[in-house]
């Protein structure tokens, strides 16, 4: 039985970075060389980093990804196979493909047969799918490729075409985290490799891209798609496997392109153990991709430091948190703003979260702003000192002071807004929605909750004071006001918007089910409303299996509603 030592480099690329991203694929084939690897693989699109969207519609772009990568074929092990991901030009629109880089030359390039598109794909839009697939021989061992989507439908061509036809099946790929995905992933591939019959070696990418933050958790299966090997998750890493393999009689297809690798003398060096790296769950799971999308974010658009508003309540208090983990302390500043509508227990807990994470805390009253600005309005608007536009002065002022400080030291601003604010539209447009970046976009706020308390958990003392997880949700707008004055449980609004959002359930059937028909009605009509805020929310990263964000687009103007149960006429509640 023959072995094919084989490396998976899931690296961490910047979209459009070319030459930054060439060297760590460069790195990480030669640290693989050293190691005797004959194959190395790298992530969908790894080149020019993943998305890349409109980018490869320019010509420019397209050629000069090109010229990179006949300069890192130059410079790779000589002989050493690559597979790099890449945008190749066409005569048309161009291709996702994967370049098999050979002996100091582009040798063969396979392209994508399967597009893949909804929710945050939309690769029809800018790719031409490719037509065939392609075997690489390398001495006795046939191997396939396929990109990402290719092994995602296994009656399709990709896995059908080389059924029966190959030892080992590649597939680079670019595939985001959400919730679940790496299960969802490691069935979709077992599923592959049992049409095939083959071993799959999965490489995925890791990093935060906008909106998108990808795992990693690159992993091995054999032709039953039990798990051989596994990498880290939410780091680069380079995953090593000699994997054994079994040629079998040579079974020729017109469909299918060969490809022969030249004769070399590799050296393996020592059997290899088999590395299984162990991956977080539940609530540390969700924290390391939140992390890295912070921090990749604010890296990748040459930035240092963030800044953002410490309120006192719990949302704040855990974008400091994650900020203070993702940049370090020293890079993280948080300003108290103040106005004679906070309360002091509110003011104290902000300055013991600045305390016990070590960060930079100062204080900015807005008091005297606040009543400024309502004397400079009255003449033009009466009553303007009560109401919705006295509340929501409070927090445009304090999304004033937060650019200013931008401007002044160049820190990112954080916007500190939940999903489930976000949702129902329970947060200030030009306010607490103004920032660069909101860590919190696609995480409800019943699990803001448990994040908090898992991290006072992990920390062994309260980084987030109890006081604040205790106290009832409050965006202080007027004397003893709290969130629920407008809104259901935050429990049952989450309920309601995974269920209506992410499960597309019709509002009538989660009334059939129990739920209470008038929170229904205001939690979908708060939805429906306030699509233009969320048009304007700053991006945040993807967690669940549909985010306000890339993977959902409504109109903003938009005269259609979704059917709701009618109210029983001895039922008193809010008007849709």
């Amino acid at each position: 039985m023959a072995t094919l030592r084989i490396a998976l480099a899931q690296i961490n690329p910047t979209v459009g970075a070319l030459a930054q991203n060439a060297a760590r694929i460069l790195d990480a084939a030669w640290t693989a060389d050293r190691g005797g690897a004959e194959l190395l693989a790298v992530p969908e699109l790894a080149l020019c980093g993943y998305p890349p969207d409109d980018l490869v519609l320019r010509r420019a772009f397209l050629e000069e990804c090109v010229r990179t990568m006949r300069r890192l074929a130059r410079a790779l092990p000589a002989d050493q196979i690559v597979l790099v991901g890449a945008p190749q030009p066409t005569r048309g629109r161009p291709r996702n493909a994967a370049w098999v880089l050979a002996a100091g030359r582009i040798a063969a390039v396979y392209t994508k047969m399967l597009l893949a598109t909804g929710g945050v794909f939309d690769e029809e839009r800018v790719f031409a799918p490719g037509e065939r697939p392609l075997v690489l021989r390398i001495g006795s061992t046939r191997v396939g490729l396929h990109i990402c989507e290719d092994s995602w439908h296994p009656s399709a061509p990709p896995c059908a075409l080389l059924r029966h036809a190959v030892d080992l099946v590649v597939n680079i790929s670019a595939s985001p985290f959400q919730q679940g995905k790496f299960e969802l992933r490691r069935r979709v591939i077992a599923d592959a490799a049992a049409v095939v019959g083959a071993p799959f070696a999965y490489v995925n990418l890791v990093g935060g891209q906008d909106e998108l933050v990808f795992d990693g958790s690159s992993f091995v299966t054999d032709a039953r798609g039990r798990l051989l090997a596994l990498a880290r998750s939410f780091e680069e890493d380079l995953l090593w496997l000699d994997l054994p393999v079994a040629p079998h009689p040579p079974l020729e297809s017109r469909e299918v392109t060969h490809w022969t690798a030249p004769s070399r003398s590799h050296r393996r060096g020592r059997p290899l153990a088999v590395p299984r790296a162990r991956r977080p769950t539940g609530p540390a799971e969700i924290w390391a991709a939140l992390r890295l999308a912070l921090r990749d974010y604010v890296r990748k658009n040459g930035a240092t430091d963030v800044v953002l508003g410490l309120s006192g309540g719990v949302d704040s208090a855990l974008v400091a948190t994650l900020a203070a983990d993702a940049l370090g302390p020293e890079r993280v500043h948080a300003l108290s703003m103040p106005s004679a509508l906070n309360s002091a227990a509110t003011r104290r807990d902000a300055r013991r979260v600045a305390e016990r994470l070590g960060i930079d805390f100062r204080a900015v009253p807005i008091e005297s702003l606040r009543q400024t600005a309502l004397a400079a309005l009255a003449p033009a608007a009466s009553d303007v000192d009560r109401g919705l536009a006295a509340e929501n002065l409070q927090a445009r002022l304090r999304a004033v002071i937060l650019m200013a400080m931008s401007n002044r030291y160049g820190w990112l601003v954080l916007a500190t807004a939940n999903k489930s604010e976000i949702a129902t539209g329970y947060c200030t447009l030009y306010g607490d929605l103004a920032g660069a970046f909101a860590p919190l976009k696609d995480v409800p706020k019943t699990l803001v909750y448990r994040l908090a308390r898992w991290r006072n958990r992990i920390a062994r003392g309260a980084v987030i004071p109890a006081s604040i997880l205790r106290r009832a949700p409050s965006a202080e707008l007027r004397p003893n006001q709290t969130d629920q004055d407008s809104l259901p449980p935050y429990s049952l609004v989450d309920e309601i918007v995974e269920r209506v959002e992410e499960r597309d359930e019709p509002p009538a059937s989660l009334v059939s089910a129990g739920l209470p028909a008038d929170a229904v009605r205001e939690v979908v009509r708060r939805i429906e409303t306030s699509e233009f805020k969320r048009r304007q929310a700053p991006p945040g990263p993807k967690i669940t299996p549909r985010a306000f964000g890339r993977d959902r687009r409504m109109p903003i103007t938009c005269a259609w509603r979704a059917p709701l149960p009618r109210r029983p006429a001895n039922v008193r509640g809010p008007s849709p």
